[in-house]
């Protein structure tokens, strides 16, 4: 008839319970009574002795007693915007009013397609920029209103954190010129990701309001951790956090070389800090692997007096859609949402910027 006769075969074993505890009960009466976080202790015990032996062991340590937070709130999201809103709206009319960035790339780097997707959401015509078309002359960076400095390994990072693709830009004459020029312009803008990061900070000393920026070295766990981890956007000038001062949001990260290093306690308080690394309580934090790097007060993303050139080891590209989230909240699946993550409004902010 259709109709499936397994139904009576079938039976409830376990439910959710409120008590984060893992319970057995036999004729109703407990069996078995564990809390989760001293389970999954247990569970992560030998992976805790690999790690300790492997990497860092106060990192591994700091992990494994991470694990045992019986309380730990979880990731968690709180805006202090409407993540629908879309400030860009009044500024994309077609397709010739779609200003152009330049999505810089060198070898290695491999997150310039991200890159494109979420300048194009926003309303920019993004233009694919490799090393050697600036280095041949074949593209002017005076053409373009923005430039993205993208993620991944340039040079297999074999000169360290950005080092080579800078050294690229600061010993040859003509990209020097170039780089130069753009970031002298009063009418343009600039983010750098990750590996694009690195480089950038390598740029400071042509970058006005860059002096106060750090250099950033291998992570203290001594690996490259990619995660998803907690963030919080303090109140600072750059055009790219425009009314997202307070909110805080988990964002991915994918990096060897992201711990920021500054020449001392003067430089580090000078910087103009856009972005940190928060604990699921939303306290700024030193602590791996909600600091999957232990730059100092969380430091992850800075930017200039101005505003108008911003850097993060975080990307934000890879999650500006609500499906690339790994965790999301529960409102983010219901009809009214309208696709967009709450990291759209960073590239929004720049189609705002540009007018």
């Amino acid at each position: 008839n259709g109709e499936s006769s397994l139904r009576d075969e079938f039976f409830v074993i376990g439910q959710p319970n409120r008590k984060d505890r893992f319970r057995i009960l036999r004729e109703g009466k407990p069996v078995f009574d564990q809390s989760r976080a001293n389970l999954l202790a247990a569970w992560s015990e030998t992976s805790w002795q690999m790690q300790r032996a492997r990497d860092n062991p106060a990192c591994a340590d700091e992990e494994f007693e991470g694990l045992k937070d019986k309380k730990n709130p979880g990731l968690h999201v709180k805006l202090s915007f409407d993540l629908n809103d879309n400030v860009a709206a009044p500024y994309v009319k077609s397709r010739r009013a779609q200003p152009k960035v330049a999505i810089l790339r060198e070898q290695g780097v491999n997150g310039e397609v991200e890159m494109a997707a979420a300048f194009h959401r926003a309303g920019f015509t993004p233009v694919d920029v490799h090393m050697s078309d600036i280095l041949s002359g074949r593209v002017k960076l005076k053409n373009f209103k923005g430039l993205a400095a993208c993620g991944g390994f340039s040079y297999g990072d074999v000169l360290g954190a950005g080092g080579g693709w800078a050294a690229s830009i600061l010993h040859n004459n003509r990209a020097r010129s170039e780089f130069e020029g753009f970031f002298a312009r009063a009418d343009s803008f600039a983010l750098g990701v990750c590996n694009g990061c690195q480089m950038m900070s390598r740029l400071k000393d042509m970058i006005p309001g860059a002096e106060h920026w750090p250099r950033f070295e291998r992570n203290l766990s001594e690996q490259f951790e990619a995660r998803f981890v907690m963030v919080e956007v303090p109140e600072t000038s750059s055009i790219l956090f425009d009314g997202m001062a307070g909110s805080r949001m988990p964002i991915v990260v994918a990096h060897g070389e992201g711990r920021a290093v500054f020449a001392d306690k003067e430089q580090r308080k000078a910087a103009e800090v856009c972005l940190r690394y928060v604990d699921n309580r939303g306290r700024k934090t030193e602590t791996f692997p909600m600091n999957p790097n232990g730059s100092p007060k969380g430091i992850t993303g800075l930017t200039t007096t101005d505003g108008r050139f911003t850097i993060m080891m975080p990307h934000p590209e890879r999650v500006f859609r609500a499906v690339q989230h790994s965790w999301k909240p529960d409102d983010w699946t219901q009809s009214a949402w309208q696709e967009d993550g709450p990291w759209l409004r960073l590239f929004r902010n720049a189609r705002k910027w540009v007018g």
